[in-house]
Parts: C-alpha cells; sequence; structure tokens
C-alpha cells in the first residue's frame, strides 16, 4: 500500500492499472473490463489522436536535459541589452510603444559582424520568445507573454533575419570541417544553430496554435505567415526544402554537428502549419468528394437511360421469383393453419406500401480500355481479311456488319484513366517540346513544396530512413557513421 497522486489516498498495487483517466472531470475512473483481481497482461491507455500534443507538451519537446543552463544564459543576455538601451523598469512594464522599439533594436544588432556580440543578441531574442520567464509568477502568465513576444517578433521581421543567418551558419564551411575532424561532437559545436533553430521553432509552434482570444492583427499575422512558410521567399525555395538539405548534409557525414533533433522537429511543424493537418485535408476531401458524387449520379442517369434503350438487355426474373415466393408462402400457410397460430404471433398490419421497383442491369458502366478494343480489331482483321493495321481504331472496311456493331459498343464503354490521358500528353510534349507549352498548374503550397523536394526526393528519403533506423532501440552494435545524440551530449563527459 502507498500514496498515489497529488490527492493523498491510497492505492492498493494489485489495482494499479485498472483505474483510467476520466478526461470529462479530469479524474479516474475504474475500467469495466478489468477482471475481479484487477489483473491485466496490457493495461488500457486512453489516446487522443490529433496532429500535435498540447501547447507545452511540444515546446517541452525541443529542450534536452544538457540545455537546462543556458536557461539562465539567456536571460543574463537579454537583461543586459535591456539595462543598456531601457531604464531599470521590467519588460512586462513597458507599453507597446517600447516593447516594438526594443524588438527593433534587437533586430538589428543581428546584423554585427562580430559573431559573439551576434550570439548574445539570438539569446536575448530567445529568452523573449520564452516569455521573459523570470518576470512571471504564474505558467499562465508565461503563456500570454511568449505569445505576445513571438507576435511582436514576427511583426518586426525577426523570422526571415533568423532564416537568413540560419542559411549563413548551414555554409560555414569552417565551422562543419573542425566539426568533421572532432573524434566527438558535444552540444558546443552546435550553440549558434541550437539558438536560431529554438527560436525559429518556438515561433512556428506558437504562431499556428489558434486561440479565439487572439487580437484580429495577430489573425492576419498568422495568415501571412503560412503564405511566407509556403512561398519561396527565403533563398528562392521554402524553408522546408532548406531543412531536407541539412538532414542530407548531417547524413552524408558533412555535418555532424548540425542539431537533427530540432532540424526535424521545425520541418515537421513547417509542414503541417502549411499544408495543414488532419482536420484540414479531411475537409479538403469531402468538397472533392461532393464534386465528385455529383458527377457519378449524373453519369448514373446516362446509364439507367442507356439500360432501357438497349434492346439486348436480358429482363431481370426478380419478380417472377418474388411471385413464385409468394405463392409458395401462401401455400404452406394453407396447408399448416393451426400450427401457425401456436407459434407465429398474429402478423401486424402495416399500411400500403409500393412495391419496390430494382433498375435493370448493372449499376455501373462496363468499362473498355483502349487496348481492348486494338486487340478486337486485330484479331477480327486476321479472321476475315488476313492483314491487320496496327493501332487504327477506326477503319472497319471489309469487317463484318455484327463486327461493327461490336466495335461501336465497345466505343460507347470507352474507358480513358487519368494516367494514360497524362502519359499522352508528357509523350506529345516531347515531340514538340517548343511549341507544346506546358501545363498551368495552381501553384499551391503543397505544389511549391513537391516541385522543390522532386530533384532531390531519393536522397531526402534515404536520409531520413538513415536517420530513423540510429534512433530505432538495438541490441547489436552500430556501425552508423551518423551521431544523432551529438546535440545532448555535454561539452565535458562525466
Amino acid at each position: 500500500m502507498e500514496v498515489g497522486g497529488s490527492s493523498g489516498l491510497p492505492v492498493n498495487n494489485k489495482q494499479r492499472g485498472a483505474m483510467l483517466p476520466n478526461k470529462s472531470r479530469g479524474e479516474f475512473t475504474r475500467n469495466p473490463r478489468k477482471d475481479s483481481e484487477g489483473l491485466s497482461e496490457s493495461p488500457d491507455l486512453e489516446f487522443e489522436y490529433a496532429d500535435t500534443d498540447k501547447w507545452a507538451a511540444e515546446l517541452s519537446e525541443l529542450y534536452s536535459y544538457t540545455e537546462g543552463p543556458e536557461f539562465a544564459l539567456n536571460r543574463k543576455c537579454f537583461e543586459v541589452e535591456f539595462r543598456t538601451h531601457v531604464s531599470d523598469k521590467k519588460w512586462i512594464e513597458l507599453d507597446a510603444a517600447q516593447h516594438r522599439a526594443h524588438a527593433m533594436r534587437l533586430l538589428d544588432s543581428l546584423e554585427v559582424i562580430a559573431r559573439e556580440k551576434r550570439l548574445k543578441v539570438a539569446r536575448a531574442i530567445l529568452y523573449l520568445a520564452q516569455g521573459t520567464f523570470a518576470e512571471c509568477s504564474s505558467e499562465a502568465e508565461v503563456q500570454y507573454w511568449m505569445r505576445y513576444n513571438i507576435f511582436l517578433l514576427l511583426d518586426v521581421g525577426t523570422f526571415s533575419a533568423l532564416v537568413e543567418l540560419l542559411n549563413m551558419e548551414i555554409d560555414n564551411s569552417a565551422a562543419c570541417s573542425s566539426a568533421v575532424r572532432k573524434p566527438a561532437i558535444s552540444l558546443a559545436d552546435s550553440t549558434d544553430l541550437r539558438v536560431l533553430l529554438n527560436i525559429m521553432y518556438l515561433m512556428v509552434e506558437t504562431i499556428q496554435q489558434d486561440d479565439p482570444a487572439d487580437k484580429p492583427e495577430w489573425k492576419i499575422i498568422r495568415e501571412t505567415f503560412r503564405a511566407e512558410l509556403g512561398s519561396p521567399l527565403f533563398n528562392n525555395e521554402p524553408i522546408s526544402v532548406m531543412l531536407f538539405g541539412m538532414v542530407t548534409k548531417f547524413c552524408s557525414g558533412h555535418a555532424p554537428h548540425f542539431p537533427m533533433k530540432k532540424v526535424l522537429l521545425l520541418l515537421w511543424k513547417s509542414i503541417l502549419f502549411t499544408l495543414g493537418g488532419f482536420e484540414q485535408l479531411q475537409s479538403i476531401k469531402q468538397q472533392k468528394r461532393a464534386r465528385r458524387e455529383h458527377k457519378a449520379l449524373i453519369k448514373q442517369d446516362n446509364l439507367d437511360a442507356f439500360n432501357e434503350k438497349d434492346p439486348y438487355k436480358a429482363d431481370d426474373s426478380r419478380e417472377d421469383e418474388d411471385d413464385n415466393d409468394d405463392n409458395d408462402n401462401s401455400m404452406e400457410a394453407e396447408t399448416f393453419p393451426l400450427e401457425r397460430d401456436e407459434v407465429m404471433p398474429p402478423p401486424i398490419p402495416h399500411p400500403p406500401s409500393e412495391r419496390v421497383s430494382f433498375p435493370k442491369g448493372l449499376p455501373w458502366a462496363p468499362k473498355v480500355r483502349e487496348k481492348d478494343i486494338e486487340n478486337f480489331l486485330e484479331s477480327s482483321r486476321s479472321k476475315f481479311i488476313g492483314y491487320t493495321l496496327g493501332n487504327d481504331t477506326d477503319t472497319v472496311v471489309g469487317l463484318p456488319r455484327p463486327i461493327h456493331e461490336s466495335i461501336k459498343t465497345l466505343k460507347q464503354h470507352k474507358y480513358v484513366s487519368i494516367a494514360e490521358i497524362q502519359i499522352a500528353k508528357e509523350e506529345e510534349f516531347q515531340k514538340t517540346p517548343l511549341s507544346g507549352g506546358e501545363e498551368e498548374v495552381e501553384m499551391s503550397s503543397t505544389e511549391l513544396l513537391y516541385q522543390g523536394i522532386l530533384p532531390s526526393l531519393p536522397q531526402y528519403m534515404i536520409a531520413l530512413l538513415k536517420i530513423l533506423l540510429a534512433a530505432a532501440p538495438t541490441s547489436k552494435a552500430k556501425t552508423d557513421s551518423i551521431n544523432i545524440l551529438a546535440d545532448v551530449l555535454p561539452e565535458e563527459m562525466p
């Protein structure tokens, strides 16, 4: 017997695992499917299926235990910058104009040449993105100021500056060569990258959270930011493509110091924000499905009309079978009247209803491929005439009249798939690339991302597979060249 939970109530060890949280009241309820002893091979767990977890859980996923001391360092860098240009007031005591002025001042300081100075300013911005937690007294207050500061930073153009700095760090050949020569990579080798990625992740994750209490201007900023993330505004490519490039560079061994967990988290959040989650995709699918169902109804009407006009359609004998069944049932009822009264209750009277009439023929149209028509014509020509015309499906000279009718029927039911149309267009474009022109495609976020990753898509898949295999638990010794723990190991190993 021991004390369980915050309520201080004793919990029996045999009852452990037989309690389930009640989400509606925030308490635990017993699972009725448990046996009398409360034992189960696999305890039941309740899952909430969604694209992401709660906001606080997603934020905590970003940090590792070895980054704990850096929170105080971020605070110190912010306070030094803040005290230099602002009075002794706290950040939460300033008005909106003063907040914006200091945010602009920090943004200007990011453009300095000195690397150490630039890192300190980036840490000060990271402290702002973390909600200036030292001046808050509760978690709710930290979340409020975190959201306020991040929208302020985005409004003054901080994210674009961070992308430029991240691109500089990616192309930093000196840091890459130094990391390659090191026998062991530690947390200190990715300091600049981690600070930049932390700010960017906090901004993306916070802005994509839709809060009903948001100001109208914040909603406009969110939609603008969503469009910018999916557009090739950053180095002429979407930011997701740049992050994919970091993944391949890390897995190739040219940049072993990249903090890969943070890169993948930011990549995931960027794609999720720009393309939408399951709910958005489901709504888009419902809209397309409704349009397809409307078209299918039109085709079905045409099919019914065709079945009515078809003189060769066999009559449905379903009505005769139903009549025979009724006659059989009536004969049985007259033969055993007493047994029916004893076993079966009296029938309940029902109002007279119209007889259901089933449509004749199949409820779908048969499909004939172009190749089927060609094969049929080839065999018919070889049989009756003795020659073939290749892919010609129009010439029927010399063939009997029934063959003409068969070809006409096949062409009425010919089905051309979208893939065949696309292949034919591609073949035509290959023949006449100059005069053929290009197909006009709506440049949505999905299309832009696909165009950006298509040239190197196999490399991206292989790199992600390498990371997945390196992270999978195994009892065998791994000989992989990538180290996914490079951004977790401390500078001085204990």
